[in-house]
């Protein structure tokens, strides 16, 4: 079954991306991250986050840990949404604590550290193995039918289509 099939409640995406559920209710209420699946449409109904969601909470996460501005984060949070699916897998993040940066090469890398300060960065692609290993050992959803799925793994579909497409 294709991730793009499969939602995550608000508990379970938390799990994954190792966030508090008032975390995820604010930034899902501020617009910061909000479930692509399917928003809370008042009270009592749950919201469904997609993969690809659950990997952008988790750098979300990492980027406030390491201090970087919300507002910094939010247009990251802007760019990765407007980025494919494989690409976030191959995306590096950098930041100085005031800008990230997204760096697509070493050279890249290397051009950031010869400015002398401290950068810290986020391989996505290692982020997105810790998120897809995670909701490998909880529940997913169905997004047709609400089915329960206990323990998928979304990489197993990601191979098949990639072994697929070669």
């Amino acid at each position: 079954m294709a991730t793009e099939q499969i939602g995550y409640r608000g508990p379970t995406a938390c799990a994954a991306a190792g966030i508090t559920y008032r975390q995820l209710d604010y930034w899902a209420r501020t617009g910061l991250v909000e479930p692509s699946v399917r928003p809370a449409h008042g009270s009592g109904t749950q919201r469904l986050y997609s993969f690809r969601d659950v990997v952008v909470l988790k750098v979300v996460k990492r980027f406030l840990d390491t201090g970087v501005s919300l507002q910094n984060i939010r247009t990251t949070v802007r760019h990765l949404r407007e980025q494919g699916l494989g690409d976030l897998e191959r995306m590096t993040l950098m930041s100085d604590g005031a800008t990230v940066y997204e760096c697509t090469s070493p050279d890249e890398v290397h051009a950031l550290l010869q400015g002398g300060q401290g950068i810290f960065g986020i391989a996505v692609g290692v982020v997105w193995r810790d998120v897809e290993s995670a909701l490998s050992q909880l529940h997913g959803e169905r997004i047709d039918t609400g089915e329960t799925l206990v323990g998928h793994n979304p990489a197993d579909e990601l191979a098949r289509r990639r072994n697929r497409a070669v």
